[in-house]
Formats: C-alpha cells, structure tokens, sequence
C-alpha cells in the first residue's frame, strides 16, 4: 500500500510542476524511480522509455503506466497514471474556468515567452543522456540523423521511422543471434 502511496505522490508531483510535456518530464521520473528509488535499472528504464515513445498516446501517460504496471501490475499502472492526469485535469479546468478574465495579460505572455529556453533545455538534457545509454556511437549515429532529417525535410511521418525502425531492428536482432 506504501508504495501505491507513494507511486501516485512521484507522478503527481510531477505531473504538477513539470512545464513542457513529456520530454520535460523524463529526466525528473529518472531521477525519482531509478536514481532515488532504484525501483528499476537505469537500462530498464530506457526499454520502457522507448516503448513509452512507440505507443500511440502522450508519452508522460506511456511512460506513467508501464513504471506502474513494472512496480506494482494493473494496479499500479492504475495508480501511476491517475497521479500524472490529475495535476493537469485540474489545472486545465481551472484555467478554463478563469481564461477569460487574464488571455491578455502582458504578464502572463511574458511569462510563457519567458520558460521557453528552460522547456527547451528539459528537452535537450533526456535526449543527450538517452543517446549515452542506447550506446549510440560513430557508428549508429546515422540513424537518428537521418530520421530527424526525413522527418524534418522530407515530411516523412515518424510512423514510418518508427515502423521501420521496429522491423531494422527486429531483423538485425535475428541475424546477430543467428550468428552467435
């Protein structure tokens, strides 16, 4: 029951005061699960990261329910996403109930125009510390540049990269374990 406790206190706390989304939020749910807690191993986390990332849905969400459903199964994958929602049901339905009254306060848009550089940076910090642990190296970096640059100048949709990443993947995987 402790730990039910205290899987919905991480994530609502998170889901609380994490700006930026999902990417924003990874190195903090690390830090809390697999630094703090070491409920699960750094690579683990990596595994489930990128399985957060492959499914269809808010990768905050994702990544909530399969720490839950690792931890603690049905339940506290139950529990897990419930304390990542809340936060932002709430806050939303706050908002709604008083947009009107500050959309255009100069404030409140100086504000925004001013934790950009920040949600950038949260951004930047997962994505430099994943590619340490997926091993990328002067041989494998091709792979994410040339999906960032189909994705970027070509339009190509990340289903596809993702798709035939999976079965690139899937395949070498079937050919190193043959050859071993």
């Amino acid at each position: 029951m402790k730990q039910y406790f205290q899987l919905f206190r991480i994530f609502f706390k998170i889901g609380a005061f994490t700006i930026g989304g999902g990417y924003a939020m990874v190195p903090i749910i690390e830090n809390e699960i697999v630094t703090k807690r070491q409920w699960i191993s750094k690579q683990d986390f990596v595994d489930l990261l990128a399985i957060a990332q492959s499914a269809p849905g808010i990768l905050a969400v994702n990544i909530s329910i399969f720490i839950g459903y690792k931890l603690k199964g049905v339940k506290g994958a139950i529990v897990s996403t419930l304390g990542t929602v809340l936060p932002s049901f709430i806050i939303i339905l706050m908002i709604a109930m008083f947009f009107q009254s500050f959309k255009n306060n100069i404030y409140v848009e100086k504000m925004f125009k001013a934790i950009r550089p920040a949600v950038v940076a949260l951004i930047a910090a997962p994505t430099f510390s994943m590619a340490k642990t997926a091993r990328i190296s002067k041989y494998t970096i091709w792979i994410p540049v040339v999906s960032a640059l189909l994705i970027w100048l070509m339009d190509v949709s990340p289903v596809w990269i993702i798709a035939v990443a999976g079965v690139g993947g899937f395949v070498w995987g079937r050919l190193k374990n043959n050859k071993a």
